[in-house]
């Protein structure tokens, strides 16, 4: 089975329970908090490199050992080397690139030991389509569960490594004007992100009316649309912080009424109720800190959703 006839199964699914996998070791003396850092692109490499920085933090500082995912890339070599050398250059002794470049080495069980003894994993931009082909439904993947779930590892990603944050990823499709139906190719992403879909690149492509043609597919999720040299950080169970230089714009259709229902494919669709937030790099969010007054009500669900404890794929 293929991971749209899978997606195509889940449409009305909710999370399962959180539970371990059988046969891989729990590195139970970790306590990290679970982090995700789901960057838009283009992130700064060169001067201020805020977000990298902050990656590094969370993965556990300098002494940590960080892991990069070039799978996405065409040029996985160069992506290599750029990400090597800053993440040297912001003092990291222990980096080193993930071997993964196709469904055979993502049955490695030697992969799958540096994924689970990694602080940090980052995962480079490039075709998210391409990413997911060598890592859907294989050890590697249920290994990436069980590192952020379970033994604390920082998972950051940018562009095509943000897309798949999220378990119903956007695969393709162009910045429409107008929402419309069917617009948009999705496809299973990785699923640490369970209740929302990623877009990146957000205000720079003009993706709004993407997103939005996704949602009014898919109201039951949350959308997440990130400027470059932005991220969103999700601590898990707490809080989410913008960091960088753009903006987080949330998208809540869960009380929308909508026509598409009734639409032929590409035909425009009237969307009513849909809430939007725009969340600027500098604020932090906490699930604790933002009130249940009518104005605040719908962010403080959004931050529930985003922090949310989703399942150990296996």
């Amino acid at each position: 089975m293929n991971r749209r006839d899978v997606l195509a199964r889940m449409i009305a699914s909710t999370s399962v329970a959180l539970t371990p996998l059988l046969g891989l070791p729990v590195l139970a003396q970790r306590h990290r908090m679970s982090r995700l850092v789901i960057v838009g692109g283009a992130e700064d490499r060169l001067q201020d490199r805020i977000i990298l920085r902050k990656f590094i933090d969370y993965c556990g500082g300098s002494e940590s050992k960080i892991r990069i995912v070039t799978a996405a890339s065409t040029d996985r070599d160069g992506v290599w080397q750029s990400y090597r050398n800053v993440f040297t250059a912001l003092g990291v002794e222990d980096v080193q690139r993930l071997e993964l470049d196709s469904r055979s080495s993502a049955h490695s069980i030697s992969l799958q030991s540096e994924i689970l003894q990694a602080d940090g994993i980052f995962m480079s931009g490039g075709d998210q389509s391409r990413l997911m082909d060598s890592l859907w439904d294989t050890p590697a993947y249920q290994s990436l569960h069980q590192a952020f779930h379970m033994n604390g590892c920082c998972i950051g990603g940018t562009s095509a490594g943000a897309a798949v944050m999220s378990r119903h990823m956007i695969a393709q499709g162009p910045a429409v004007l107008r929402p419309s139906k069917e617009a948009v190719d999705t496809d299973i992403g990785l699923g640490l992100l369970s209740q929302a879909v990623v877009d990146q690149h957000f205000s720079e492509r003009r993706r709004l009316a993407r997103l939005l043609s996704t949602l009014a597919m898919r109201p039951d999720l949350l959308g997440v649309g990130i400027d470059e040299d932005t991220a969103l950080v999700i601590e898990r169970g707490e809080a989410i912080e913008v960091i960088g230089k753009g903006s987080v714009t949330l998208v809540d259709p869960s009380q929308m009424q909508s026509n598409v229902g009734e639409l032929e494919s590409l035909e425009q669709i009237e969307m009513l109720g849909v809430q939007l937030h725009l969340l600027p790099a500098g604020h932090r969010y906490s699930t604790k800190s933002v009130g249940h007054t009518r104005r605040t009500q719908s962010l403080h669900q959004a931050i529930e959703r985003l922090v949310a404890v989703g399942p150990i794929r296996r």
